[in-house]
């Protein structure tokens, strides 16, 4: 396995060894990639990981209270079956 502090050494000689000129430019390429995305991705019909998390919570509520009136319905038509079938 390598040594992680001989790869920092190593990627910090290379970073080093780049003209300052090429940072820049690199620089901002990675800033105007970054800001294309944003812009891009912002034009789609995304929603946020905290709204999205929201309506999930939502959603098993609803789908809790669904349940609990199903059941209770299904008693509800058994008592009626009970008592409408003559004994």
């Amino acid at each position: 396995m390598l040594d992680p502090k001989k790869l920092e050494e190593i990627a910090k000689n290379i970073s080093n060894a780049i003209p300052p000129g090429v940072k820049t430019m690199a620089g901002e390429a990675e800033d105007r990639v970054k800001n294309v995305l944003q812009s891009q991705l912002q034009k789609l019909d995304f929603v946020s990981r905290e709204e999205f998390d929201v309506q999930s919570q939502v959603l098993i509520r609803t789908r809790e209270k669904l349940e609990a009136l199903e059941a209770r319905l299904t008693e509800l038509e058994e008592s009626i079956e009970k008592s409408e079938s003559p004994e």
